[in-house]
């Protein structure tokens, strides 16, 4: 947990508080130290101030979001600023507290954010900028597909494996529109379990369970004027999808321990890479929602039936990694390029995007070939190549078990080193989430949580 606060007194308030509850904070008093805390320890949890010299929190949540889209950002605030408090929710923020704070709402946000974090930490990272860079008929198709729905006020399905770019379709669709000026709000359904995520879908009213000392809209308010992306919907529990069906045919709903209907003009875009129809006729989701729902159905193609897009793809992904990482210009020999487009690619555009990113921060020279392409396809997402294998006979030889954490721990070691002890970009380069690799760095003793 990170407390960023330039008032130290409040800073310290608010971690006693948190420690009490159980948590491990750090504390810190700029936007700037955040950043830095962040490089190095792993956090689950951001609850800044809004308003701070220098960096507040509105440009702290900004850079949060480009480093680690998956860590949740609570904003503190007076009550002068709640609207604007309201916008940065639109734009990203897990929630907000009104100060002066009752424990009671903070620690229920707090928790609220922690099991969103949990839940990003098992879900893959979130596909980035790119996967629309194709020359393919099938993505010719798709993005054909996508900009007549976006001319629509219709509901858009997005189905296909993860990785394939669900996001940035729902994106495209949002800014392909009439409501392009309107926000984005984004839920993944996935992220909070049931006793949170009809609140945070629908707002809650003062009063209607501990902790709610005060009104707070929902996403689906949130996204009044734009479009609501709903992310793996198919984890929607049956209570939750009765009353987006609602919403989706009335387009009203009451909050949480409200009785005022409310009603909203939002657009809504979904995903999932569930089967949908398999789960209607096992009763696990609706079908009168599965309907509403699947009014413009969009299908993205996995890479390995789009070959022909791994070319483009993996020069916007040197052109683009290589600017993040302060390198030159990279490029791909043919024989390099053979062989990655000879690859399954079963993680998709993610998959291919980390593996080319590790290329440029790995590799020596701006010319990638075949052999550099070998080396780190040998690297395995959280495997380093295995250490010399030992006679049955040597002493000291060990179980599988044994030889599997050895060789697991060597990864972790040799990602850290070639990272300069930069855990983010560690991460990035063993192709796991930032709290995967805390998690392993704490099995094998190698780090400390925070």
């Amino acid at each position: 947990m990170l407390v960023v606060d330039d008032d130290v007194a409040v800073g310290k308030v608010l971690g006693a508080l948190l420690t009490q509850a159980g948590l491990r904070v750090h504390l810190t008093t700029s936007g700037a130290q955040a950043l830095q805390v962040l490089a190095r320890q792993p956090i689950d949890v951001v609850v800044s101030d809004v308003r701070m010299p220098g960096m507040d929190g509105l440009q702290l949540l900004a850079e949060v979001q480009r480093s680690a889209p998956e860590l949740p950002v609570l904003l503190l605030t007076a009550h002068g600023t709640v609207p604007l408090a309201v916008e940065a929710m639109r734009a990203g923020a897990a929630d907000f507290v009104l100060k002066p704070f009752d424990r009671d709402e903070l620690l229920f946000s707090v928790r609220k954010a922690l099991a969103r974090a949990e839940a990003a930490a098992r879900a893959p990272e979130p596909a980035r900028a790119g996967a629309f860079v194709s020359r393919s008929p099938a993505m010719a198709d798709v993005q054909a597909l996508l900009a007549r729905a976006a001319s629509s006020q219709a509901t858009v399905l997005l189905r296909g494996e993860s990785g394939t770019g669900k996001e940035l379709a729902a994106q495209a669709v949002h800014e392909g529109s009439a409501r392009r000026a309107g926000p984005l709000v984004k839920l993944h359904c996935a992220a909070l379990p049931e006793s949170l995520l009809e609140s945070e879908l629908f707002g809650h009213e003062k009063g209607a369970f501990t902790g709610a000392v005060q009104r707070k809209p929902g996403r689906v308010e949130l996204a009044h004027g734009g479009t609501l992306f709903l992310d793996e919907i198919g984890e929607l529990p049956p209570s939750v999808q009765v009353k987006l069906l609602r919403v989706l045919q009335e387009r009203t709903f009451e909050r949480l321990g409200g009785t005022q209907t409310q009603t909203v003009d939002v657009r809504f875009v979904a995903a999932t890479h569930r089967p949908l129809e398999e789960m209607v006729k096992r009763g696990e989701f609706r079908e009168d929602l599965f309907y509403r729902l699947n009014v413009v159905p969009v299908w993205l193609p996995p890479l390995r039936e789009r070959p022909e897009d791994i070319a483009p793809l993996a020069a916007h992904f040197l052109t683009l990694h290589a600017k993040a990482n302060a390198r030159p210009p990279f490029t791909l020999t043919p024989d390099a390029l053979a062989l990655l487009e000879a690859q399954p690619w079963p993680g998709n555009v993610r998959q291919l995007q980390n593996f080319v990113e590790r290329l440029v921060v790995l590799s020596d020279g701006p010319t990638l070939t075949a052999a550099d392409l070998t080396r780190e396809l040998s690297r395995q997402p959280g495997v380093a190549q295995p250490p010399a294998p030992r006679s049955p006979a040597e002493p000291g030889s060990s179980s599988l078990d044994a030889q599997r954490r050895e060789t697991e721990r060597a990864a972790l070691e040799d990602a850290l080193k070639r990272a300069g002890n930069n855990r983010t970009l560690a991460a990035r380069l063993l192709g796991v989430s930032r709290r995967t690799l805390y998690n392993k760095l704490e099995e094998h003793g190698l780090g400390e949580r925070g």
